[in-house]
């Protein structure tokens, strides 16, 4: 068997370290040939010494020369930077499939070369598909390339639709854990801090992501990420809130019967099963203990006191640009609520005006997403 060759973008991150776990138990399936990071170069100089990839990139070009001495002593591992040089890589004959595990909208502009080139794509950057789901579904339409979800809950829908054929879909079942901010009162989030935030309950994340698990934006997110992977509208996808994140998700058919995904939280499962579909390969890990899950418990989410769930139901009605400008918004306000620049309820405020100023487009095309990025996140700075 020849052994797959697998870029991954963003390498340095959660998805990325948990991604080469699951390549270095099975050696004989999988190869690095790609790595790249935005700024953490001492750990994708770690990395690149351990896989021995053919190319490393880090995406700040002013990390390029300490990123070659870190490296100096592999003349083989070929070293490149810059935002030009992440589409370029993915285009690289070798590679068979890209794991797209970079965040946010830097993600874009790479998953779509690697589309056009025609590998497959193992996507865990939501963003691509929040901020051009259509013109990324159509892509890969055009060119044949397979897009597997790499996102928990994704996954499990994915594995709850494996057999399943044109059967009807009555309702996608998309879990949430709640985050930290649950059961918090309306006062009590008008103090809450980045720190309180980043304490996740059950899932080890980035910081980037942990916030909008804690806004519900990445659960809003996932709702339209759903929609375009599946070919779901918004009206038939319900979030639940559930705490002990056991069921990962699941989908209700026509004839009323619900199949899901259960699991311990671990990451590495989906990126496995985005890897090896079909097949289930051998996994190290804790296993699933039903007789230690006593309780399995699910609520409907608050939309009034976690408003940027909402908004990103309303993005997705309203459609063309405005996912984007949500999506822009929102890594301006999470950035400044990190930095302690904007309070947590502020962050949905801004957002929604942010929606209201920025130039609607019904019908984007690749262009207008970039110039809708750029004006969205001039407006949301402006607002902060």
């Amino acid at each position: 068997m020849m052994k797959q060759q697998i870029c991954i973008l963003g390498s340095t991150g959660s998805i990325g370290t948990q991604a080469l776990d699951v390549i270095s138990q099975h050696p004989d399936r999988y190869e690095v040939y790609a790595l790249t990071a935005n700024n953490r170069v001492e750990q994708l100089a770690e990395q690149a010494r351990r896989f021995h990839p053919a190319a490393v990139v880090v995406a700040n070009e002013s990390r390029y020369e300490e990123l070659q001495a870190l490296l100096s002593d592999q003349p083989d591992i070929k070293i490149y930077a810059g935002k030009k040089a992440l589409d370029d890589i993915v285009e690289a004959d070798p590679i068979d499939m890209v794991l797209t595990a970079m965040v946010g909208f830097a993600g874009l502009s790479p998953t779509v070369h690697a589309i056009k080139a025609k590998k497959k794509i193992c996507l865990a950057n939501k963003e691509t598909l929040v901020v051009a789901g259509e013109l990324i579904c159509q892509l890969a339409q055009e060119n044949r390339v397979p897009i597997l979800p790499v996102d928990s809950e994704h996954s499990a829908i994915f594995q709850s639709l494996v057999g399943e054929g044109d059967n009807g879909i009555e309702k996608i079942l998309l879990t949430c854990s709640g985050g930290p901010f649950r059961k918090f009162t309306d006062e009590q989030l008008q103090t809450v801090t980045a720190a309180d935030a980043l304490k996740h309950p059950t899932w080890d994340m980035g910081a980037k992501i942990t916030i909008d698990s804690a806004t519900l934006m990445n659960k809003g997110f996932e709702v339209i990420e759903a929609k375009w992977l599946f070919g779901v509208p918004a009206e038939k996808i319900q979030v639940l809130i559930h705490p002990q994140s056991i069921v990962h998700s699941a989908v209700q058919f026509c004839d009323g019967s619900v199949k899901a995904q259960l699991g311990v939280p671990d990451m590495r499962l989906p990126i496995q099963y985005a890897f090896s579909f079909p097949e289930r390969l051998s996994l190290n890990g804790e296993r699933l203990d039903l007789f230690q899950s006593h309780s399995l418990e699910f609520f409907e989410p608050d939309l009034r006191k976690f408003r940027c769930l909402a908004l990103a139901f309303e993005s997705l009605r309203q459609g063309g640009n405005m996912p984007c400008i949500v999506n822009a918004a929102n890594e301006v306000v999470n950035e400044a609520f990190r930095q302690d620049r904007c309070s947590f309820p502020r962050m949905a405020e801004i957002i929604e005006e942010t929606m209201q100023r920025t130039t609607f487009d019904a019908r984007p095309s690749l262009d207008t997403y970039f110039d809708t990025d750029a004006e969205a996140r001039r407006i949301a700075t402006s607002l902060l």
